[in-house]
């Protein structure tokens, strides 16, 4: 609980930081007077005003935003002699560089996050397929488990090397948000030749919640071998005689070939709602015995699954993936337009209804996040804050009145008509756009609340 905290605030913090810390970069080139430059709201806990500098730099109890307060006569009345300090008399150019900046320094700092990443290298599993779900798009395209994905494309796209697991499933993804096909240029096995796999996503409704997404997709992991981990003491597995390390070859009359395909076998031994008991054929150490085992009938989702009180399945096959200098900087400015681009398009697919608003996130489900990061280790807190980071840069730029984004379509309008919105349709905007973030909000809350409670 602590880490998950300390993770949240340390990520919003950052994030906020760098976001305000944008806006008062450019508003000081372009020769605008900051008066205050504060992360967070409410009671102050730090401030200090640095000697020559007319700004006061504050950390405000509450972490959940910042602002950058500057010279504006629209705040308040200012000197004559201090007129040209103001940011309401500021050219167009300059006060659309100013709002624009707090958005861009956070895609800014999501590429230096990933090409971090890319630098250091990180351990993800290997593309190596599991045993694709029954009836499922990968099974109907013939993949049967095993399978090596060695390229990969998107639609028309050109082949592309596929480093890691990840990578593939961030294609897949994409591919089933946009409705795509998907290529995949698969090796079958040592010394077998090489064919390509057309994954077709058109079936595939991008509204469903993102577990049945890629269950309907087929692919769930890696490939793993069938060996049972930690066993449960009051579990199904324990009473059957199963044991940590035991290695299943065979359930019923289903010859069992990796850790995916036990796992659906577990989740489908059910007589309608009823468990339903097998021989299991297993090899413990050598020896090789055969259990029966009853699994317990649990829900998953709003379905009857089995389960059995045991992880199954042993860890992947794990590979380095590192890049050099400037191949990993481009590789981190690519993967950030990537997200920018996918992030607008869920969100316009929200706004239409061609995707559902369970995939609005909120604090609760971030700082879940940001505390299961940190507990894998520097490099995932760093891909979890390099998302976040995006995902706070275009929602910043969505043209809602009270965003960055809103300010810029005002100053669209006064580039093209020659003169600014009116003080009575600002206050009509603003309003609007208040009632469609509070609106926005509590659909992520609810989310929140569902996923972590519900």
């Amino acid at each position: 609980m602590l880490l998950t905290l300390v993770a949240f605030v340390v990520a919003l913090g950052l994030l906020i930081a760098v976001h305000e810390y944008g806006h008062y970069r450019v508003a000081v080139a372009c020769g605008v007077k900051v008066l205050r430059f504060s992360v967070g709201f409410g009671h102050p806990l730090l401030r200090w005003q640095p000697k020559g500098s007319p700004t006061e730099f504050v950390v405000g109890a509450f972490p959940l935003g910042g602002y950058v307060r500057m010279l504006d006569e629209r705040e308040a009345p200012v000197p004559p002699e201090e007129r040209h300090l103001a940011f309401n008399t500021q050219p167009l150019r300059s006060r659309a560089a100013i709002v624009a900046a707090g958005p861009l320094a956070n895609l800014l700092l999501a590429v230096l996050l990933y090409s971090i990443v890319n630098w250091n290298g990180v351990e993800e599993p290997r593309a190596l397929l599991a045993s694709p779900v029954a009836g499922s798009v990968a099974h109907k395209a013939g993949l049967r488990g095993g399978e090596l994905v060695e390229r990969a494309a998107l639609g028309a796209d050109e082949m592309e090397p596929v480093r890691s697991f990840e990578d593939l499933r961030w294609l897949l993804t994409r591919g089933a948000l946009e409705g795509q096909a998907v290529r995949l240029d698969v090796k079958p096995q040592a010394g077998a030749a090489h064919r390509e796999i057309l994954l077709d996503m058109s079936g595939i409704d991008s509204r469903e919640a993102d577990a049945q997404l890629f269950r309907k997709i087929g692919i769930l992991g890696p490939w793993t071998r069938p060996v049972l981990g930690e066993v449960m003491p009051d579990g199904a597995a324990a009473r059957a005689g199963l044991r940590e390390g035991d290695v299943v070859l065979k359930l019923g009359a289903t010859d069992v070939v990796d850790g995916q395909q036990l796992r659906e076998l577990i989740r489908q031994s059910l007589r309608g709602s009823e468990p339903l008991s097998q021989a299991w054929r297993i090899d413990r150490a050598g020896q090789l015995l055969t259990l029966d085992v009853l699994p317990e009938a649990k829900q998953d989702q709003g379905a009857t699954v089995g389960r059995i009180g045991a992880f199954v399945g042993a860890p992947p096959e794990f590979v380095t993936v590192e890049y050099g200098l400037f191949e990993g900087a481009w590789a981190g400015a690519v993967k950030t337009w990537d997200v920018s681009v996918l992030t607008l398009r869920m969100m316009g697919r929200m706004v239409i209804g061609e995707a559902s608003l369970k995939n609005l996130s909120g604090p609760l489900t971030i700082a879940d996040y940001a505390g299961r990061s940190a507990s894998m280790g520097l490099t995932q807190y760093l891909v979890f804050l390099a998302l976040i980071s995006v995902s706070l840069g275009v929602l910043n730029l969505l043209p809602l009145p009270v965003l960055d984004g809103g300010h810029l379509m005002y100053y669209l309008w006064e580039g093209v008509t020659g003169k600014g919105v009116s003080d009575a349709w600002m206050e009509r905007l603003q309003r609007g756009g208040v009632a469609v973030l509070l609106l926005m909000m509590s659909i992520a809350l609810f989310n929140d609340i569902t996923r972590l409670f519900g």
